[in-house]
């Protein structure tokens, strides 16, 4: 891939793709001609995911209506009562729950909510955006089944502006209005494969799905351009393991399409010798970081490459909050690259997440630095990270995954 293939695919996929949408399935598409045009046969693998449409959201604060986005998966209804701002989850803050709408800004993880309903809460709100930002931008949230329990209340999402307002106010009465069609839908992860010499499989990763305000150029078409040039070296040179490529959709909303892979896979699973998962690359500024939720052995192993191909390159071991810890979660050895920028300089999941964070030079380098590691794993003649996840690691992707606290 080329630097003028980079801007061009950067450029046709600048647009909202939500886990579940038309938008969605239209950049799979795109991908399979894309894979179409390196001589691959990719495949759609279609999965079941919750969708909703809102038809009424409000948020009445006092008799003033404040703009609002609902939870989708928040069911419906309608709930009056004083608005209660959660500064921490100290026992006492969260006995002030009962009887209130509560403000967490947090968002809503699965001990969060279940601690806020718990204690008596009749609805919940959050916020997001930022304070010194022009725009008055409301992403649009999902109430999780992971994350309920099967208890669920009105929850609405407004700007951090309208929060800030709310709480100097004092405490007002608020009501909450939502109505929504709840239903299942399809999202779809893309796949690949390029025969090795053995049956054994290197699975590279990296999600194309976006959040409700942002065209993720950065977040994660980065990553979606990793893997086809990892693709189209791999389709002109066939190694000892074999490759699998696999485009998740749906990650935004709790890594749903590596979680949908994984299952519908499990049985070939025991085949997977590692997960390499790319997660924003390429942008201007930022760090580049690799997280190997694996033995020691990557971590040295990655550092010993960058410092011989002459790449900055932070590696350490960690549970990666991204499509990885699904693979890794199924025992298999995963790893995260990505090139983290500060957030003054490349946003996500808004609307400043475009191609103009973006320099096609160093996605070119980043990509590069990942496809040198893959082809090193790819050839090994016994490949040198051992399948196996330490127990310290176990033990946080029992927290991440939620079944842990």
């Amino acid at each position: 891939m080329n630097l003028q293939q980079i801007d061009r695919i950067l450029q046709e996929t600048a647009y909202v793709r939500t886990g579940g949408s038309p938008e969605e399935l239209k950049c799979a598409e795109y991908i399979i001609g894309k894979c179409a045009e390196l001589g691959l046969e990719a495949r759609l693998e279609a999965f079941e995911v919750n969708m909703a449409d809102i038809k009424t959201a409000k948020l009445i604060a006092d008799g003033q209506e404040i703009p609002c986005k609902g939870y989708k998966g928040a069911g419906s209804g309608e709930v009056e009562a004083p608005l209660y701002y959660l500064r921490n989850n100290d026992r006492y803050s969260l006995k002030q729950c009962a009887g209130k709408i509560v403000l967490v800004d947090t968002g809503l993880g699965r001990w969060t909510y279940q601690d806020i309903v718990d204690n008596g809460a009749v609805g919940a709100m959050t916020f997001d955006g930022h304070y010194a930002y022009a725009d008055n931008d409301i992403d649009q949230k999902e109430l999780r089944e992971s994350v309920t329990n099967g208890k669920v209340i009105p929850c609405v999402n407004v700007n951090v502006k309208s929060a800030m307002e709310l709480v100097r106010s004092g405490s007002p009465m608020v009501k909450i209005i939502l109505d929504q069609d709840q239903y299942k839908g399809e999202s779809h992860n893309v796949v690949v494969d390029i025969p090795g010499e053995t049956d054994e499989v290197i699975v590279m990763s990296a999600h194309f799905d976006s959040t409700s305000l942002s065209v993720g150029s950065y977040d994660n078409m980065s990553g979606v351009m990793t893997l086809l040039h990892a693709a189209e070296y791999f389709a002109e040179n066939p190694s000892h393991y074999s490759m699998r490529f696999v485009w998740c959709g749906s990650e935004e909303r709790g890594l749903l399409g590596s979680k949908a892979y994984c299952a519908a896979h499990e049985a070939e699973l025991e085949k997977v010798v590692l997960n390499v998962n790319i997660d924003m690359v390429g942008c201007i500024m930022g760090k580049f970081t690799c997280g190997c939720t694996t033995e020691e052995a990557a971590v040295h192993y990655i550092k010993y490459l960058a410092d011989e191909v002459g790449f900055a390159c932070h590696v350490f071991p960690e549970v990666w909050p991204s499509d990885s810890s699904s693979f890794a979660d199924k025992g298999v050895p995963a790893i995260t690259f990505q090139r983290g920028a500060p957030g003054s300089t490349a946003c996500i999941h808004n609307r400043y997440d475009t191609v103009a964070v973006m320099k096609a030079e160093q996605q070119l380098e980043d990509m590069e630095f990942v496809l040198a590691f893959v082809k090193r794993m790819a050839n090994a003649k016994i490949i040198p990270i051992p399948r196996s996840i330490p127990d310290n690691l176990k033990e946080k992707l029992e927290k991440f995954t939620g079944r842990k606290r």
